[in-house]
């Protein structure tokens, strides 16, 4: 259509667009700049459901939260410099970094959403000829995105390779002075100096840590495990009636579970049947660790499963790559009822990777099992079963006792007692 002349005539000279057609066209755009975002269900996550005093009900945290939810505002609506967010799992970093990737879609701005390891993952796909974009496309599409939201800094793996390409990324943006979202769980004291130095200067970084979080806030025990919450060695003190081998067999994997929990080195495979006190003993040096104000991680090896496989859901609150890597990077872990999974072959996949990461790093680690030494070598992936007994870092020790939950006469015990301790 033709403008008007201000005589409210039309200039013939000038076209511009209907209500209508302008309106198409910002739909189609916006469209476009949602497409090249990648927040994919993400796009849920704005500033008007985040409570801007967060969810805690210590007033600290909520004036903390509330001054990053206001920085995080005032970037969406002129992003300028780096914005970044550190803080433990839960605390809403997430949140606050797509929100502003949300705020400024609709605004018309293009911004780039990605998590690190997907990152990393989409560069090495780029090399393969048949990629749909070309590494050195995409990589630049990266670099210079007129404003990055990049998440799950620091849960990557810590190749050389990944260490270099993501030094470029950032020096090149650092140095254009490009808008930057980084979101991190690492604390930024934990970081490579040149990161650190990088992500804390004043002259174009704002720094924001959500929440203070000692190493045992983050690995302590959840809802679901309150029964082995109270497994310690003190309570694996108790009578009954047992063969003075027996007796032995417990003494002996009592005092190496016991001096695993003061120094791991290594890993500790507890091999038993069902009610033999493999779980008690790994639960209790978890909470030993604890209560030395050390790490430590404990995961029913299916149930980790499920939950790995359910990040894949839209609706989950917690990606793939943060919970694998959480996993897989653990000071210390405990991999509890291993070969009770069921095995195909992405099963194979993620555990191979979780022990392999594990056996090259040398991070310590306890694996309970109902597999014997002959099963785990017959039954188990040799590319999983020749990490697990190799004697270089393993330590196997099967626990011969009864089943506790069964008394002398094959009757099953209400109140099982563990073994004394002499």
């Amino acid at each position: 259509m033709h403008p008007g002349l201000p005589s409210g005539k039309p200039d013939y000279s000038r076209t511009v667009p209907c209500k209508c057609v302008q309106q198409e066209q910002d739909t189609e755009r916006l469209t476009r700049l949602k497409k090249y975002s990648n927040l994919g269900s993400l796009t849920r996550f704005i500033f008007d459901n985040l409570i801007p005093e967060g969810r805690s009900s210590n007033p600290q945290a909520q004036e903390r939260f509330n001054k990053v939810f206001k920085a995080a505002k005032d970037f969406a609506a002129k992003p300028e410099g780096w914005l970044v967010f550190s803080g433990p799992s839960g605390s809403g970093k997430t949140h606050l970094a797509a929100a502003i990737v949300n705020e400024c879609i609709e605004k018309g701005f293009p911004a780039l959403y990605l998590t690190t390891p997907d990152l990393l993952d989409r560069l090495r796909a780029s090399m393969n000829q048949d990629s749909e974009m070309p590494y050195d496309e995409f990589f630049d599409q990266v670099k210079t995105a007129p404003l990055l939201a990049l998440d799950d800094l620091g849960v990557q793996s810590g190749t050389n390779w990944a260490k270099e390409k993501l030094d470029q990324l950032l020096n090149h943006r650092f140095n254009a002075s490009l808008p930057t979202v980084i979101v991190t769980a690492v604390a930024l004291d934990q970081m490579d100096d040149r990161l650190r130095t990088r992500l804390t200067d004043t002259r174009l970084c704002r720094a924001f840590v959500l929440e203070e979080a000692s190493a045992t806030s983050i690995y302590a025990w959840p809802p679901e495990f309150e029964l082995q919450k109270n497994m310690t060695f003190t309570s694996f003190n108790r009578e009954y009636p047992l063969s003075l081998d027996i007796q032995q067999n417990l003494e002996d994997v009592f005092h190496i579970a016991f001096d695993f929990a003061k120094n791991p080195d290594g890993w500790l495979v507890i091999v038993g049947e069902t009610g033999r006190g493999k779980t008690h003993l790994a639960s209790a040096i978890v909470n030993h660790r604890f209560g030395m104000g050390k790490p430590a991680l404990f995961v029913v090896v299916p149930d980790f499963l499920d939950h790995l496989r359910s990040t894949f859901n839209p609706e989950s609150k917690i990606s793939y790559d943060q919970l694998f890597e959480s996993v897989k990077t653990a000071p210390f872990l405990v991999l509890d009822d291993f070969g009770e999974q069921s095995m195909n072959p992405w099963v194979k996949e993620k555990l191979y990777q979780l022990i392999n990461y594990r056996y090259n790093s040398r991070l310590p680690m306890v694996i309970t099992t109902r597999l014997s030494l002959d099963e785990i070598m017959k039954e188990v992936d040799s590319t999983i079963s020749s990490r697990l007994v190799d004697r270089n870092i393993s330590q196997i020790f099967a626990i011969i006792a009864p089943d506790f939950r069964v008394d002398e006469r094959g009757r099953k015990n209400p109140h099982p007692k563990s073994p004394r301790r002499r």
